[in-house]
């Protein structure tokens, strides 16, 4: 996988909190003209993206802010986990609790609990800038 893509209204809350996350950003550029457009099958798109990316250096999040024709919500932001669709991406971690205070502290919620998973997990659920879904899992035991 190359990338996964995000469209968002408020790019710098974005990019901050995937830096938070431990998310570099690799690039920033606009785009948009006819190849842009029948790509997309939108007209007259003019948007801005930054490319983050993950911290083992092996994915990339595209954050896009879409500044014609913008962009729409076609559901509430703070859709639950088991609507239709990309719902969250999961990451691993080193050190869940550190991270979760982190993420709280600026700005981001739990969703639920942080929750332990037998032997092997600790996991939490973490909304961000835009509704945004962000799955935290510590693996606690290698074998």
């Amino acid at each position: 996988m190359d990338n996964v893509l995000i469209v968002v209204d408020d790019l710098e809350a974005a990019k901050a909190f995937f830096i938070e996350l431990g998310f570099e950003l690799e690039g920033e550029t606009t785009v948009g003209g006819d190849t842009v457009d029948r790509l997309i099958g939108l007209d007259k798109v003019h948007a801005s993206l930054a490319l983050m990316r993950t911290p083992d250096g092996h994915g990339r999040i595209e954050l896009d802010k879409f500044h014609s024709p913008k962009a729409v919500r076609t559901g509430p932001e703070k859709a639950t986990v088991n609507e239709l669709g990309i719902r969250r991406i999961m990451l691993a971690v080193d050190n869940l609790d550190e991270l979760v205070s982190r993420l709280l502290n600026h700005g981001a919620a739990l969703m639920g609990e942080v929750v332990q998973y037998g032997d092997a997990y600790r996991l939490a659920y973490i909304r961000g800038p835009e509704g945004i879904i962000v799955g935290l899992s510590e693996q606690l035991s290698r074998k």
